[in-house]
């Protein structure tokens, strides 16, 4: 759905070069919920503003739905974005319009009728559910409530795409968890591909089934959420999980490892299974168990001692865990 290839954005600022993006690749898939988290100033609201031609690359290309849009000027420009919607974290309302007005706003430019419009507008409302406050302004919404505003807004003209920069992060954490409810619904009920950028690793977890991890306008990671979250040597998991208390190191004699899991192998069976090992001893440092998705992923942090440390890693990748030599 969504195709970045080799993505390059960069500003001038007296008399010096600004690279935002450098050589950014990424795919996007129908029906993902795909997340760039990154820190601030990583580059992840050039990336998304990109996309939607809001901010012009440097050089690369974006496909979108198989069409190169950077080519694209005018009025063909103008019909590919209405394939586009996007939410932002300041919601950028019009205080001067209800609720109702400012979802209609996109379609009075599309030039739809009055009759269609209305019925258009009730059904975006009833999605967002927002039927009860039709009528107010945004003066007299909540958050959460101009969020739902924003989000019924974007979907106006039916896209296949809704970009999100920073939707929750002005949100607290349960109108956050109602919004990321609220976009999984699109998702899941619409087919609605979703790429949202966030510094929030809470948000991947909850609704993103691929990311990538953008640090200095470089992609340094990507991939499915689940697959990176129980790999420990990965910076998402590190990101994620922490790993043992600061300052601590291995005990004497002692190799410290770090094992990622999931249901396949848990810490249930971990344990009693390296206790079999003749000749190792085991100690844990620290463990920690994520929902990511719809699956429990965990790390757990161990000094093994001993002469069958190196059979006991071994053992642990046979029954599907991932270890990290620390």
């Amino acid at each position: 759905m969504i195709t970045i290839e080799h993505l390059t954005k960069t500003y001038h600022h007296r008399g010096t070069e600004i690279h935002a993006l450098d050589d950014v690749s990424l795919t996007v898939e129908q029906g993902d919920i795909y997340g760039v988290v990154g820190e601030s100033g990583a580059g992840k609201s050039t990336l998304i503003r990109c996309v939607n031609l809001l901010e012009r690359p440097t050089s690369g290309r974006i496909l979108i739905d198989g069409t190169d849009i950077t080519s694209l000027r005018g009025t063909s420009l103008r019909k590919a974005r209405q394939n586009i919607g996007m939410i932002f974290q300041g919601f950028n309302l019009l205080e001067s319009r209800s609720v109702t007005g400012n979802i209609a706003l996109p379609l009075e430019v599309m030039g739809m009728n009055g009759r269609e419009r209305k019925a258009r507008v009730a059904e975006l409302l009833d999605l967002v559910g927002l039927t009860h406050r039709a009528t107010a302004h945004p003066a007299r919404l909540s958050g959460g409530q101009k969020q739902r505003v924003g989000i019924a807004r974007a979907l106006a003209g039916s896209p296949g795409i809704l970009l999100s920069d920073e939707a929750t992060s002005a949100l607290d954490p349960a109108t956050t968890a109602s919004i990321l409810e609220l976009l999984q619904k699109l998702n899941r009920e619409l087919g609605l591909t979703i790429l949202l950028i966030t510094h929030e690793m809470d948000v991947v977890k909850r609704i993103c089934n691929k990311v990538a991890l953008l640090e200095n306008g470089r992609v340094t990671e990507q991939g499915a959420v689940r697959s990176l979250a129980r790999d420990p040597n990965t910076r998402l998991a590190r990101a994620l999980f922490g790993g043992a208390p600061n300052g601590t190191v291995a005990t004497s004699g002692s190799q410290r490892v770090v094992v990622g899991f999931d249901e396949r192998l848990s810490l249930e069976t971990l344990l009693p299974g390296l206790l079999r090992h003749n000749g190792l001893s085991v100690s844990v440092v620290s463990a920690d168990v994520e929902t990511v998705g719809d699956a429990r992923i965990g790390n757990v942090a161990l000094d093994l001692g001993g002469s069958g440390i190196e059979p006991a890693i071994a053992w642990i990748r046979q029954q599907g865990g991932e270890v990290r030599v620390a």
